[in-house]
């Protein structure tokens, strides 16, 4: 493997979420290997366990993240928030945005319904399945 390589595999392995990567390929082998991320994302679930969007529990439906990314309320921070308490929205319309791996990605409403208690802060980090928004159906 040559040294350019070997630097464009470091980087993209620094850009993913992976904590663990071998490479193998004529003879040479490379173990890349790190205790966490750099921005601390939480591990995402295994594909085999998929996340209901909707989760019903105590306190109601529970709207969870699909997918480990960054959390954020608004379309840009100088934008209002998609949805506050208190909003009632229609079944697709956007609750949040998350971005993983500077992919942005809706979450839209599951049902028409009313936004209870927005559960994330802006800006943090979710996991697959973490609380985002608690909801009432109308």
């Amino acid at each position: 493997m040559e040294l350019q390589e070997l630097y464009s595999l470091m980087d993209r392995f620094a850009a993913s979420g992976l904590t663990a990567l071998e490479w193998e390929r004529e003879g040479e082998r490379v173990a890349l290997r790190r205790e966490g991320t750099v921005s601390q994302l939480p591990a995402a679930a295994p594909a085999a366990a998929p996340v209901s969007p909707v989760q019903a529990g105590e306190q109601g439906e529970v709207v969870a993240a699909p997918l480990v990314g960054v959390f954020y309320a608004a379309p840009a921070p100088e934008e209002p928030p998609y949805v506050t308490a208190g909003a009632q929205v229609k079944k697709g319309d956007t609750l949040c945005l998350i971005e993983a791996m500077k992919m942005m990605s809706e979450v839209p409403a599951p049902a028409n319904c009313v936004v209870e208690e927005v559960l994330a802060r802006d800006g943090e980090a979710v996991g697959v399945g973490a609380p985002l928004f608690r909801i009432r159906r109308v």
